[in-house]
């Protein structure tokens, strides 16, 4: 299954390519209106893309009344990204869409500073739960100390699944004045530089929870998202690619089963988990060479 991550997608702007799409990710969506940070908001890296966009959304009620419709009417199953600053943030907003055709909810997890990443993590998704029977999968930071401990935090509170990863903290300066390039100095890294880190915390995850994880980070190509896959992932995710190759939806989900086909697998999430396997096992197309015979 191939989404969008959050924000890296206007379906309204461009159905086209969301129709490529298995299910469409929304910008996140907070109760009140947000304007978000001033610009520059999104500056280019030498591996990946910044950006500072501040959450801004028309907030639920107009997104409901107006944005929601419209989404509804390309045609691809609808997750919406909720966030806040609070667990009642979660949960208003998720109430308020539980009689609406989306398919689940993305909790976009900001924890706050008044408590651990794990204890306010719970608070949200146990929130959301009490608010919702849609499924709800829960988007980390890789920047958590432990996600994996959080990730156990979320199961407890009965999340469904897991989204990994959300963007790294990152800053770049420009060349000619050497100020930050971004109106808020440093923003949210994303692209290639992500794709080890996504590994590892997808690999992590999938060990301490064995939930369904939406694969995220860097993503480029399909043996990119075969390697998220192997370490865990039920579902892979294209972000910055977006901005750059809009038709890669295509193009990834081909090289995704060549990949897979390559190695022996009928299907590329045959493969999930593999990374996992106790040391000796086989590969399905290395198990069809036969041993050598001294």
């Amino acid at each position: 299954m191939l989404l969008n991550a959050s924000g890296c997608l206007d379906a309204l702007a461009a159905p086209e390519v969301a129709r490529l799409l298995d299910v469409f990710v929304t910008k996140t969506v907070t109760p009140l209106p947000r304007e978000g940070n001033h610009p520059v908001r999104i500056a280019e890296t030498d591996a990946g893309m910044l950006n500072t966009i501040g959450l801004a959304n028309p907030g639920i009620d107009e997104f409901v009344r107006g944005t929601l419709p419209r989404l509804l009417e390309v045609g691809v199953p609808v997750w919406v990204s909720v966030g806040g600053f609070c667990a009642r943030d979660y949960a208003e907003s998720c109430a308020r869409l539980d009689g609406e055709d989306v398919e689940a909810f993305e909790l976009n997890v900001s924890c706050p500073n008044v408590a651990s990443p794990a204890e306010a993590t719970e608070e949200i998704v146990a929130a959301a739960r009490m608010a919702t029977a849609k499924p709800l999968f829960t988007k980390l930071s890789p920047q958590l100390p432990d996600v994996a401990g959080v990730a156990r935090a979320a199961a407890r509170a009965g999340t469904d699944g897991l989204s990994l990863v959300n963007t790294l903290r990152g800053l770049a300066l420009d060349g000619r004045t050497l100020a930050p390039l971004l109106s808020t100095a440093s923003g949210g890294l994303s692209g290639p530089a992500l794709r080890p880190v996504a590994l590892a915390a997808v690999h992590a995850c999938y060990a301490a929870t064995g939930l369904p994880i939406v694969g995220m980070g860097g993503i480029e190509s399909g043996a990119h998202a075969l390697d998220l896959i192997a370490a865990g992932a039920s579902a892979c995710a294209l972000g910055t690619i977006l901005f750059r190759d809009p038709h890669a939806p295509t193009r990834v989900r081909a090289e995704l089963a060549e990949a897979a086909a390559r190695l022996g697998f009928a299907q590329p999430f045959d493969a999930r988990g593999v990374a996992h396997r106790e040391p000796g096992a086989m590969l399905p197309s290395l198990a069809k060479v036969p041993a050598k015979v001294d």
